[in-house]
């Protein structure tokens, strides 16, 4: 990768970093400043660095001019102004573990850390780190903020309805093929040797935490199979989507408690609650997975083409087959029924599918039973699956009654703009903002100049 394409692609990372020097001496003069907002100002070279990452995403740039990138930092400027007003909290820990991610990130792609620090034109490692936090930072906030602002919107069946009718017919939305998809799984079950060895890991690193003072994150870090999750703060609620178990055990400790090994449906855990804030709390997890040796992969295979070869040859149906067979208890009471991630419904969009569902799926006749395949988790479980199609429709101006959630959707977010749109309104009165020089001739779609 070129010195041109890893700045596109870090783009995101060094975008506030002069922000974050202003914040720090809000009196300095600077050559280039294109405007401020609250304690934040945005240079020049911020809208020449967002223009070079609309193109590195392949972006047709013609139409985009200054004053609308100039609007889009601004507008982002002023949820972070915002956020601190109302007292948002971040996690150092999280940002910090972002940093990390990075910095790895970077030295994968530059060779080692001093050229990292010389790309960023920094004196040292701990002062890159020291901007890549403020970056992030500021990232959270804005996030964290937009959240903030549509938290509470709803939309009611009425108001879906009158959106509907508000598009005209010729300007209907396109549904695209969409598919209705049962899967079931069988899992290769672990001898209860390798189940001991995890085990006996996890004592041991408990163990080591209590008596020896290591660092639980750190360890969390190095051996958790959780590689998403690993080291980081998991806050939730009894309502939270975490396993049962997981949620018992947590609730069930003191702050500064580690647990002993417990068993979820992901593998084994030990966690350390960190806090508990009321009605939530947040823990520290490692997870470990034991070995399944090549006999027991090979045992689910047969189990699984064993049980396709009944449904094909219709010994009973794959709704059954699911109920009685699959090993995962999500699914199976509803027959294998699959649910949209994105939306909660049972449709999956054929264009918008994994590529690995996709492949499983996509030439599926009507109650064809795919091939088996071995599928892996991101904590490196594994498993065999097979997949039919209950349902397709076909590429479609939306419907109201067929297309309900995807309509429900669209005009959730057509509210939540507008509640965006007030509020920008609103902060932008009482915050102070300056545009400077050429830009106060732009035409903004917010009142930026006060006018």
């Amino acid at each position: 990768m070129n010195r041109i394409s890893i700045l596109c692609q870090l783009f995101l990372f060094s975008l506030l970093s002069t922000s974050a020097l202003w914040a720090q001496s809000p009196k300095n003069k600077i050559d280039g400043v294109a405007a401020v907002v609250g304690d934040y100002l945005i240079l020049e070279t911020d809208i020449d660095r967002a223009l070079v990452e609309l193109k590195s995403q392949n972006v047709d740039t013609k139409n985009v001019t200054r004053c609308q990138l100039l609007g889009k930092l601004m507008e982002d400027k002023l949820y972070v102004s915002q956020a601190i007003q109302d007292s948002i909290k971040i996690s150092d820990n999280d940002i910090r573990d972002g940093v990390n991610r990075r910095i790895d990130f970077l030295v994968e792609q530059l060779g080692d850390i001093k050229k990292v620090v010389d790309f960023y034109h920094k004196d040292d490692e701990q002062s890159l780190r020291d901007e890549l936090f403020e970056i992030l930072r500021q990232n959270e906030l804005s996030s964290r903020m937009k959240a903030k602002i549509v938290e509470n919107i709803e939309v009611t069946p009425e108001e879906v309805k009158q959106f509907f009718n508000k598009i005209p017919k010729d300007e209907l939305p396109t549904i695209g093929t969409e598919l209705e998809i049962a899967q079931i799984v069988i899992e290769p079950k672990a001898p209860q040797s390798e189940i001991d060895k995890v085990i006996e890991q996890l004592k041991e690193i408990k163990k080591d935490v209590l008596e020896n003072g290591t660092s639980f994150s750190t360890k969390a870090i190095l051996y958790s199979a959780d590689r998403a999750t690993g080291g980081k703060e998991l806050t939730f609620n009894r309502k939270s989507s975490f396993a049962k178990e997981f949620k018992d055990v947590a609730f069930s400790l003191q702050e500064g408690e580690i647990s002993d090994p417990f068993k979820t449906d992901f593998g084994w855990h030990i966690l350390q609650v960190v806090k508990i804030r009321g009605k939530e709390v947040s823990v520290r997890h490692i997870l470990m997975v034991p070995q399944i040796p090549q006999n027991s992969l090979e045992e689910a295979k047969k189990k699984i083409n064993d049980i396709r070869d009944k449904i094909i040859n219709k010994e009973f149906t794959f709704a059954e087959a699911a109920k009685n067979f699959s090993d995962e208890k999500e699914t199976r009471e509803d027959g294998g029924q699959l649910l949209n991630p994105e939306d909660y419904s049972t449709k999956f969009e054929l264009t918008r599918m994994e590529p690995l569902l996709y492949s499983q799926v996509a030439s599926l006749k009507d109650d064809e039973v795919s091939t088996p395949i071995m599928d892996e988790d991101r904590t490196g479980r594994k498993m065999y699956k097979i997949y039919r199609v209950t349902n397709r429709t076909n590429e479609h101006p939306a419907d109201f009654v067929n297309d309900y959630i995807r309509i429900k959707d669209l005009a959730l977010k057509e509210k939540q703009l507008e509640a965006i749109q007030k509020w920008i309104k609103g902060a932008i009165q009482k915050t102070f903002i300056s545009v400077k020089g050429e830009y106060r001739n732009c035409k903004f779609s917010n009142n930026w100049l006060k006018k």
